[in-house]
């Protein structure tokens, strides 16, 4: 017997089953330090950032400082978290590259200062640490928000597509 499976690319379903995956280490490893995660998870095998913002702290409505990760809750939520960070202006976002959306028109294509999408689709992880079996089901993109951050994304160009959007 054949097992089914749902979804675009046929890898897993497009019905999210949880809204809490962690990035890969080595995306953040290849970043540099950031000062704050806002949408980090309550328990986590690794930090994102020097300090965290969890669902308990509501990382929407504190004041953000510094260099800002956020890998934001995925699905029409992220619409709010993309607005803070571009008005913000200092920061790296990891979210799915829906590059035809509402959000993207209105958050990356006219704020960002580049893109760099990925080859491939990624695989995240469990809050335990343990990679995902199968890949994100969509193709991800990091959108930087402030020059240094451009540079960021330029430095691990061969991981996929950088697209300066401002020079």
């Amino acid at each position: 017997m054949t097992e089914r499976v749902s979804g675009m690319g046929g890898h897993q379903s497009a019905r999210m089953m949880k809204d809490e995956w962690l990035t890969p280490p080595n995306i953040i490893e290849a970043l540099g330090e950031f000062e704050l995660d806002p949408c980090s998870p309550i328990n986590r095998p690794w930090s994102t950032a020097k300090k965290h913002y969890t669902v308990e702290d509501d990382g929407l409505t504190q004041d953000w400082r510094g260099r800002v990760w956020m890998n934001p809750p995925y699905g029409t939520e992220a619409a709010v978290w993309l607005d803070k960070l571009s008005k913000h202006g200092n920061g790296i976002a990891l979210i799915f590259a829906r590059t035809e959306t509402k959000m993207f028109f209105d958050h990356v294509w006219n704020k960002a200062d580049a893109l760099l999408f990925f080859k491939g689709r990624l695989f995240f992880h469990h809050v335990s640490g343990e990679k995902a079996k199968a890949n994100a089901g969509a193709p991800s993109v990091l959108i930087a928000y402030g020059k240094g951050n451009a540079e960021s994304l330029r430095k691990i160009s061969d991981w996929g597509k950088f697209i300066e959007l401002k020079s």
